[in-house]
């Protein structure tokens, strides 16, 4: 497993971001040295019903299928991808160390991993990254991470049966954190929150002055809205994804929507809103650096009609959806219709294909 704070090497890989909803894969090319991108090939593909339930894969051949059609649409010939890794089976912490050297603690990691891991430390990949003083003598933070191996070992094998390399295995969170910082400009002075809303997880990543200072996954997520549309109007999992997609194009939509619908929605809105509220004030108590400057929100879910305002009411944060192509070089290679649809949803994959590589 690699992982890293926002940075960029030598040779460029595909953007792999393997949802339980759907599979987008995006490769981009940068613009000399200047931080303009294109966005070169993009694909996106729907995932069977219940491939992916809580982390786990119950439909490997599904998923495989996926993958390969999304990269077949993309055009997309690059064999190397990045993706990422999200859920209780990773965990994310940062935590203050006796200030070492990084081959000093390369050495001790795992013994330092297992005061602050509830697995065995066996059972999981282990890499950190150093943040630097901690401000205490002799101290210093580091940024542990650790993923089962066994999600690990999912991810490679749907990979390589579909035909592709995994050349970097990253953290969800930090990959839409690559987006975030390659598209705008970080005041070293603000904390920001991106919250990345999935069908099965939310990530959370408070970010200070360019480093992780909080991050949090919870399974209070977009598939809530399916799940109570087919609640209260007794129908199947894919009528449910008609008439969420028709609630959520709102006014644009030529079906009149079922008052149940809409009332499921603003439940689920209120659900989700309210578990990402409780994270973010669980940081302002815990944290010296608690107040947070602005929200970036992004997933499909922040589509959702009304989603916006509710956030910003419930919060009281100025509130801002991620573009993840916000420095794109403007290119005719895809309709803009389609880009805003789907990029808001493509926090995770713009951010794993920022992800370089050494050659």
């Amino acid at each position: 497993m690699k992982f890293s704070l926002p940075s960029f090497g030598s040779k460029s890989v595909v953007g792999l971001d393997i949802g339980s909803h759907s599979v987008k894969a995006v490769e981009i090319a940068r613009k000399g040295r200047s931080q303009e991108f294109d966005l070169t090939h993009l694909g996106v593909a729907q995932l069977p019903p219940e491939a992916i339930v809580q982390g786990a894969f119950l439909n490997s051949a599904g998923i495989v299928d996926a993958i390969r059609e999304a990269t077949e649409k993309a055009k997309i010939r690059t064999k190397q991808v990045a993706a990422a890794v999200s859920g209780h089976s990773v965990i994310v912490k940062k935590v203050s160390l006796p200030t070492l050297s990084r081959e000093e603690l390369d050495e001790q990691i795992r013994w330092e991993a297992e005061q602050y891991i509830p697995f065995d430390v066996n059972e999981v990949n282990l890499d950190f990254q150093i943040l630097g003083e901690d401000g205490a003598e002799g101290q210093m933070d580091v940024l542990l991470v650790a993923a089962k191996k066994d999600l690990i070992d999912d991810y490679v094998q749907v990979i390589t049966e579909a035909g592709l390399q995994p050349a970097v295995i990253d953290v969800a969170a930090f990959a839409v954190e690559n987006a975030w910082a390659s598209n705008y400009d970080a005041n070293p002075d603000e904390t920001i929150a991106l919250v990345n809303i999935g069908a099965q997880v939310v990530n959370i990543n408070v970010v200070t002055g360019g480093v992780p200072t909080f991050t949090r996954d919870i399974t209070t997520a977009g598939n809530q809205y399916t799940e109570e549309i087919q609640k209260a109007m007794s129908v199947g999992f894919e009528e449910a994804e008609r008439l969420k997609l028709g609630a959520r194009a709102g006014e644009e939509s030529q079906d009149v929507v079922p008052e149940e619908v809409v009332q499921a929605m603003h439940s689920v809105t209120e659900t989700v809103i309210g578990e990402i509220s409780r994270s973010l004030d669980f940081y302002a108590a815990t944290s010296a650096e608690s107040r947070i400057n602005k929200v970036y929100l992004s997933g499909g879910s922040v589509m959702v009609t009304g989603f916006l305002e509710a956030f910003r009411e419930r919060t009281g944060h100025e509130v801002e959806i991620l573009n993840p192509l916000n420095r794109m070089i403007p290119s005719s290679r895809f309709e803009p219709a389609l880009l805003d649809e789907v990029g808001p949803a493509l926090g995770v994959s713009v951010g794993l294909a920022m992800r370089e590589v050494e050659a």
